[in-house]
Formats: C-alpha cells, structure tokens, sequence
C-alpha cells in the first residue's frame, strides 16, 4: 500500500499541491510504523488447568478482549484493568487484549490436565521412585527412573483412569533382579509283605482213581489221558512237590512270604528368575503305538511320552521379602506289572507322584507341600466245603493269600534368593576319584593314579602310594 501511495505521487495523482503531498506521505509513514509494531509484537505463553480459573493485571484500561477458541478457555472482564480466564477444555488457542489507548496484547493460552493429583498419587505409592507425569491434551507421560520393570507397570496402570493414553518412558536402573533357587525333595517308602499257604493232591491211578483236589485259587497241573496210561502236566510246582509212584499220589504244597521294601529319593534343584518360570525334568521317553485313522487307517504309529523327575515353579519376591510360588513337581516310573499288551506291542504303565499348589515362605524355610500315607490289607482264603472243616487233615483242603502294604509319601520344598558368583569365586565342581583325562606322561607318573579326597594319591598294588608334594 505504500508503494501504491508513493506511486500515485509520482505519476501526480495529488496534483501539484505540496499540503496534499506532505499529507500523503505521513500517512504512509504512519501506516509503515504501525505494520512492523503489529510484525514485531510477541506473545506472552499463559498455562491453565482444566477446571481453574485465574486472575490476570493489565496494565492499563481495557477495552476489548478476544479470543479464538471459547470451547478452550473462557475470557472475560472483572474490572477495567482485570480480566478472569476459566479453563474449560485440553488445547491451546489465543486471546487479544485492546486497551483504550489503541495498544494491544497478544496471549498464547495452554489448557491442560490438572497434573498435581496425580503427582501427588505417584509420590505417596512410590516415594523411593524418580517418576515424573507429563501430559499432552489427553496423553500423560511418565517419565524418570524406576527400580523395576513392575514398579513402572504399577505406576503406568495407577494413573491409566486419569488419561486416554499413557506413555511408559520410564527407565530401569536398578540392581541385577534377584534369583531363586528352590530345593525339592521327594521321599517314598513302599514296604509290602504277603503270605500265601496252599496244598493240592493228586492221583494218577491209586486205588484206581484218577484225580486231585484244591481250592482252584492255584494253578498245579491238568491231566491228559493217551491210551490206557494217564500223564499229569505240571503247570506250577509251587514251593514243594512230592511224589510216590507206588502208590501213584503227589502233592503240591505252597508255603510263601514275601517281604519287600521300595525306596525313592529324589532332589531336584533349579535356579531362575524372579517372576519368570522354570521348568526340569530329569527321566526319557517311552514309545507307545498309536492306531491312526482317516486315509490310514489301521497303520501304527510312534509317539513317546516323558516320564522322570519333572520340576516347573514361578517365584514372586513380595514387598514383604518373601517367596511367593506357583510350583507343580511330578515323579513317574514305567511300571511293567501294569502294562497293557496291544496288537504285539506292549505299552508300559507308568506310576506317578503329582503335586501342584501356591506356596509363600520366607527365604530358607521349609514346608512339606504334599504327604501320602497309604495303608492296604488284602486276603484271599479258599477251602472246600465240608473237607476243610474236618480236624487236622481240613488244612489241607485251604489255601490262604494275605498281602499287605504300606506306602509314605513326602514333597518337601525350600526357597532361597541366591545370587551368581563373582568371577575370582571358586567354582563348585563334583568329585572325581581320580583326575579328569589327565595324559599320561614320565613326568607326570601319577596322572594315572587314583586320588583320595585329600588330594594325595592311593595306594597301587606295586606298593605304597607317593605322597603328594
């Protein structure tokens, strides 16, 4: 415009009048000022909580106010050199202020979340953190150092109903996470007795019978007759089998106890992480055939099953420095007594001691999680009816079969936080008898000498062992 007004100048558009001429030119210097104060004012930045109102001192009278977003921010005049600012809603806008003296003030209005409940919220659950909440209209940030990566978890889901997004900045600088290793021990003992008492007799042909006589509860023979002879298949000759040919009779006589004791220690050890989960298994695998169906039917197929010592546990250090567990530990054994037979294959069974609990303990204590006492008694008797009631001789005509078994059970657990060794610790390592695939060499004679636990060496057979310098 000023470049217009000096233009028209030139080309006389004022005429030849020097007043018109001088007007024209300080009006274009006065809009020329006015421009560059309007190019060169600066906004003032003004901070507002959602739901706060303040107060703001103009130095001078006011005369009108503006502002671009009322949905933000409301703006209104108290006095003529005060003016009330209302949070209403998360955002910026821009407020113009004139006073009666023409100036003019330009005011940068940020609308945000009222922050002090939540750092007070933060500061109170976490007083040995760093954490700081940032926010951005509807996002909050956290921000600062935390001991764990579950302390900024927390703290991420504390403040989770105060914004629509969170943001985890937060950074671990904490000590290494500590290890639990946890100790297990399984004790069983199975004790189991029987007796077993029977007799059978037999006549291939005295008196010119031909027979035997038993309870049927065991098995002894059958007959089988080939001409004019009879011949006695044994199946079982029991404990005693007696047999008079003159007189053609025999007897078979079973007189049994048994005793036997099963015993199981088993003490599995594993180290992890604190919240992380674990798993052990010391054992192997069995094949079982598997008959499979659709477009093979009737083919066989191989799968394997685990079976061992089995150990899985997850520990949580509460605040309260205790161990907090999710533990499930199994022992199973291929038990051939009570296999199955199928299509030529036999399948084993196997005998397995399960538990599964949630424990909490203090560090070194025990507690037996799981127990089994099991107490059986069985017995079987057999006699024939008026034969066995007879004095002395009705024995014979009995057989007995008592078993008895007792079985004991314990699951014993014992946590400890444990930390690694340092790199100049001494390694735990097993005991050799003798050194590891030493090679031999002359200058080295006893490398292929057995050792003893103190270090030195035993004695061969060509005489007294060298003593170790």
């Amino acid at each position: 415009m000023i470049r217009r007004i000096l233009k028209q100048s030139n080309r006389g558009a004022f005429g030849k009048s020097p007043a018109r001429w001088n007007r024209a030119v300080a009006a274009a210097l006065a809009l020329a000022a006015s421009l560059g104060l309007a190019r060169g004012q600066s906004a003032e930045d003004l901070r507002l909580t959602v739901g706060k109102s303040v107060v703001i001192d103009y130095p001078s009278d006011i005369r009108q106010i503006s502002t671009s977003n009322p949905d933000i921010f409301d703006a209104s005049p108290v006095t003529t050199r005060e003016i009330l600012l209302h949070g209403k809603g998360l955002g910026s806008a821009t407020m113009v202020v004139w006073s009666k003296d023409g100036s003019r003030t330009f005011y940068n209005v940020n609308v945000e979340l009222n922050l002090e409940p939540v750092r007070r919220l933060i500061k109170d659950t976490f007083p040995s953190e760093d954490i700081q909440v940032l926010s951005s209209r509807e996002s909050m940030s956290l921000n600062g150092r935390v001991s764990s990566r579950e302390v900024g978890e927390r703290a991420a889901a504390l403040i989770a109903p105060f914004a629509k997004n969170v943001v985890n900045n937060t950074n671990i600088v904490g000590p290494v996470e500590k290890q639990v290793l946890i100790r297990v021990k399984f004790a069983e003992m199975d004790r189991n007795v029987s007796n077993q008492f029977a007799v059978n007799l037999l006549s291939t042909g005295a008196t010119g019978t031909i027979g035997q006589t038993g309870t049927g509860q065991y098995n002894s023979g059958s007959f089988n007759r080939v001409g004019s002879s009879s011949i006695f298949a044994i199946a079982d000759a029991l404990n005693i089998f007696a047999f008079r040919p003159d007189l053609n009779l025999g007897a078979f006589i079973r007189a049994l106890q048994l005793k036997g004791i099963l015993q199981i220690l088993a003490e599995p050890n594993l180290v992890t992480t604190a919240g992380k989960e674990a798993n052990f298994l010391v054992g192997g695998e069995f094949p079982v055939p598997v008959l499979q169906g659709g477009a093979n039917a009737g083919a066989v197929t191989i799968q394997f099953r685990e079976f061992g010592i089995r150990l899985a546990f997850t520990p949580v250090i509460t605040p309260n420095n205790t161990i907090k567990m999710v533990l499930r530990q199994e022992v199973s054994s291929i038990d051939l007594a009570n296999g199955v037979s199928f299509s030529g294959f036999v399948v084993p069974a196997l005998s397995t001691r399960r538990a599964e609990t949630n424990i909490e303990l203090q560090e070194g204590q025990s507690f037996v999680i799981a127990g089994l006492v099991d107490n059986r008694e069985t017995e079987n008797f057999n006699r024939i009816p008026v034969l066995s009631n007879m004095p002395i001789f009705g024995t014979l005509f009995k057989s007995i079969d008592r078993r008895r078994s007792r079985s004991e059970l314990i699951v014993m657990v014992t946590p400890e936080i444990t930390v690694p060794l340092n790199p100049n610790d001494p390694k735990p390592e097993p005991y050799f008898p003798r050194d590891f695939l030493v090679p031999y060499t002359p200058d080295n004679p006893e490398a292929t000498q057995p050792r003893d636990k103190k270090g030195g060496s035993r004695p061969t057979r060509g005489g007294a062992a060298a003593t170790k310098k």
